[in-house]
C-alpha cells in the first residue's frame, strides 16, 4: 500500500496535549504532531541542537505565545513560525483552547517518548517528534 491513514484523536496524547503521528503513519524523515492544548497548558522550554532538528509551528485554531530564544511570539489561526534546532522554544497556550499542527525534521533524528513529563506534569519534550 502507498498510503497510511490514521485519525490523531486514537492516538494517546503524550502531557495531555501532545498526538505524535510518525510512528502510527510509519514516517521515516517528517515528524508530525497534533498539540490540542487546553487554557494555560505549556511544554517546558527546550531546544533540538543537539539532533539537529528544525521545527515548524502551525496554529490552526485559537491564540497563544510561543517563546523563542526568550522572545515571546503571539500567534493566532492561521499563522506559522519555523524555529532552528538550536533556539529554544516553549508553547504558552492562553485563555482558550488551541491546536497546534508541529512539523519536524528529520524525524530519524527524534523518537516520542511519553515517559517525558516532569514533576509539574509539564512534558519535557526530551526526543520530541514533531
Amino acid at each position: 500500500m502507498s498510503y497510511t491513514r490514521v485519525n490523531y484523536t486514537d492516538i494517546e496524547p503524550v502531557s495531555g496535549a501532545m498526538h505524535a503521528l510518525s510512528d502510527p503513519l510509519g514516517s521515516e524523515e517528517v515528524g508530525v504532531t497534533i498539540a490540542r492544548c487546553d487554557p494555560g497548558w505549556r511544554n517546558q522550554p527546550h531546544d533540538h541542537a543537539d539532533s539537529d532538528h528544525e521545527e515548524i509551528y502551525i496554529l490552526i485554531e485559537g491564540a497563544a505565545t510561543v517563546i523563542v530564544d526568550d522572545e515571546a511570539v503571539t500567534m493566532e489561526s492561521g499563522d506559522a513560525i519555523r524555529i532552528s534546532p538550536e533556539a529554544t522554544r516553549q508553547i504558552r497556550n492562553g485563555e482558550v483552547e488551541s491546536a497546534f499542527v508541529l512539523v519536524s525534521a528529520p524525524a530519524s533524528r527524534c523518537v516520542p517518548n511519553a515517559a517525558s513529563a516532569d514533576d509539574d506534569g509539564l512534558w519535557a519534550t526530551d526526543g520530541f517528534v514533531g
